[in-house]
C-alpha cells in the first residue's frame, strides 16, 4: 500500500522510471510520448546532459543558502541573461520555485507598488473567465475557471473577471476579428471605470491561454489596446506566461509576438524544463526603483527563493533555449505539426477549432460542428480521451469545461521542442486511435 497522497484518490498511477528524450518509460517497460510535457514543462525533453550536469556540478560547489543572507552566482547569472532577453523595462528578477508563487508574488508585488507609489487605494485586481493561473488562494482567485474556483470559494479575494479574447467560441458572425478583439479589450476599460478610475492595481492575463481554453491566442491587436488602457489609467499589466512562455510559442517570451511589454511577467515550467522547480517573477525598472526608493523591503518571502541548484538548472536551460535557438525550432516544428493537426483531424464530424501557436497546440471538441454545441458534461469525455491515449502510449493533457467551467471538452498538445516530425507523427497517431476510441460517431 502506497503512502503517497495522489492527485485521485482512486486512479493508481504506474512508476515512472526512466526518461529518454521526448519519452517517459515505466517500471514495465512501455514507452509514453510525453505529448505535452506533463503541463507544458518538458521543453527539452528528459534527457538533457547539459542540464543535469549542470545541476550536479552545482551541487558539488553549494546545495543551498537562504536568500535572507547570501545570493548566488548561478541566480545572478540567470537573472542577468533573462533581463538581456526580455521585453521593454524588465529589469529585476524574484525567483521562486513555481507558477503560482510567481502569479501571487506578483499581485502582492503590484499591491505594495500602489502603496508605496502613494496610491494605497489602489486595490482591486481584473482577471478573465476561463484563465488560470495557480492553485494557492491568491492565483485562484485571479483565476476564472468556476470549476477550480467553487469548492474553495469562501476563501477567496474579490477578483472581477472580464471575457477572454476566445474568437471561436465568441466572435460574432458579423464581427471581424479585429473588431471582436476591440470590443472584448473594451471590457477592460469599462470594468476599470465600474470599479473606479483610481481603485484598480492591475490586470492579469495569459498571452496564449493553456490549460482552461486550450492554447488559444488572441486575435491582431487585442493585446496593444489592453496595453493602451492599462497606461491610460495607471493599471500594471501582469502577464503570465508560465505556461506558454520560455520558447513554447516560437518566442522566448510569449508577448514578444504581440509587439507589447509588461509591468510585471511571470514564467516557470519551461524555465527548469522539469529538472528543478522554479518559477520566476520579472518586473520593470519603475517597479522595482519605487519600491528601492521607499522602504526598500519586499513584504513577502519563500525559504526556497533563489535555491541554487534550481537556478542553475534554470541557468543551463535558458542558455540552451538561446545557444540552439530553440524558439526558431519551435515555430519551425509547430508549423509541421499545426499542418498535421489540420490534415488528421480538420474534418473530423467532433473537432470545432484547432488553435495555437509554436508547440503549443489545442483542439476543442463538440457535438456540433455548426452550431458549436459542446458536448454533455455527463459523459466525461476528456477524462476519457486521457485515458484512451495514455493506454496508447500518449501523454497528453485533455480538460473538461473548455467553455464555461463545466461545458466543452478540449486537448491540449504542448510536446518538447526536440521532438522530431517522425516522433511528432507517431504521438499524433496514438491521438488519432484515442479520438476513435472515445468519440461518438
Amino acid at each position: 500500500m502506497s503512502h503517497v497522497f495522489p492527485r485521485h484518490c482512486h486512479a493508481a498511477a504506474p512508476i515512472a522510471a526512466k526518461g529518454d528524450g521526448c519519452f517517459l518509460v515505466d517500471s514495465t517497460g512501455k514507452r509514453y510520448f510525453d505529448g505535452s510535457g506533463g503541463a507544458a514543462v518538458s521543453c527539452l525533453g528528459h534527457s538533457n546532459q547539459r542540464v543535469t550536469q549542470a545541476i550536479k556540478d552545482q551541487l558539488d560547489r553549494l546545495a543551498f543558502a537562504h536568500t535572507g543572507f547570501f545570493t548566488s552566482d548561478p541566480a545572478e547569472d540567470l537573472a542577468d541573461l533573462l533581463i538581456a532577453n526580455a521585453p521593454g523595462n524588465l529589469d529585476r528578477v524574484y525567483f521562486v520555485s513555481g507558477g503560482s508563487e510567481a502569479v501571487e508574488s506578483a499581485i502582492k508585488l503590484a499591491r505594495q507598488f500602489h502603496i508605496e507609489n502613494g496610491e494605497p487605494q489602489r486595490r482591486h485586481l481584473i482577471a478573465r473567465r476561463q484563465s488560470y493561473h495557480g492553485n494557492t488562494l491568491g492565483a485562484l482567485a485571479a483565476g476564472g475557471n468556476a470549476w477550480r474556483r467553487q469548492q474553495f470559494s469562501p476563501l477567496l479575494v474579490d477578483v472581477t473577471h472580464i471575457a477572454p479574447c476566445y474568437e471561436y467560441a465568441e466572435r460574432g458572425a458579423d464581427e471581424s476579428q479585429h473588431a471582436y478583439g476591440q470590443r472584448v479589450a473594451q471590457e477592460l476599460e469599462d470594468e476599470i471605470l465600474r470599479l473606479g478610475p483610481d481603485t484598480v492595481m492591475a490586470f492579469i492575463a495569459e498571452p496564449v491561454v493553456g490549460a482552461t481554453l486550450g492554447a488559444v491566442p488572441p486575435v491582431e491587436g487585442y493585446y496593444a489596446r489592453i496595453r493602451e488602457i492599462c497606461d491610460k489609467y495607471g493599471v500594471l499589466l501582469i502577464l503570465d506566461e508560465v505556461m506558454c512562455g520560455m520558447g513554447r510559442t516560437g518566442h522566448l517570451f510569449a508577448c514578444d509576438a504581440e509587439d507589447i511589454a509588461p509591468d510585471i511577467l511571470c514564467i516557470a515550467k519551461g524555465l527548469g524544463a522539469g529538472y528543478q522547480p522554479i518559477g520566476a517573477m520579472l518586473c520593470s525598472s519603475h517597479i522595482y526603483n519605487t519600491i528601492a526608493a521607499g522602504t526598500g523591503f519586499f513584504q513577502h518571502g519563500h525559504t526556497y527563493l533563489g535555491h541554487p541548484v534550481a537556478a542553475a538548472a534554470g541557468l543551463a536551460v535558458v542558455r540552451e533555449l538561446l545557444d540552439n535557438d530553440r524558439p526558431a525550432q519551435v515555430r519551425a516544428r509547430g508549423q509541421y505539426l499545426q499542418t498535421q493537426l489540420r490534415r488528421r483531424f480538420g474534418q473530423h464530424p467532433h473537432v470545432g477549432d484547432i488553435r495555437g501557436r509554436g508547440l503549443f497546440w489545442g483542439i476543442e471538441f463538440v457535438a456540433d460542428r455548426e452550431t458549436k454545441m459542446p458536448f454533455d458534461p455527463a459523459l466525461g469525455l476528456a477524462g476519457k480521451l486521457k485515458k484512451a491515449a495514455f493506454a496508447n502510449g500518449l501523454i497528453c493533457y485533455p480538460m473538461p469545461g473548455t467553455r464555461d467551467g463545466k461545458h466543452g471538452d478540449h486537448v491540449l498538445l504542448a510536446p518538447p521542442f526536440i521532438a522530431t516530425e517522425a516522433e511528432l507523427d507517431g504521438a499524433l497517431a496514438c491521438l488519432e486511435t484515442a479520438i476513435r476510441e472515445v468519440f461518438p460517431g
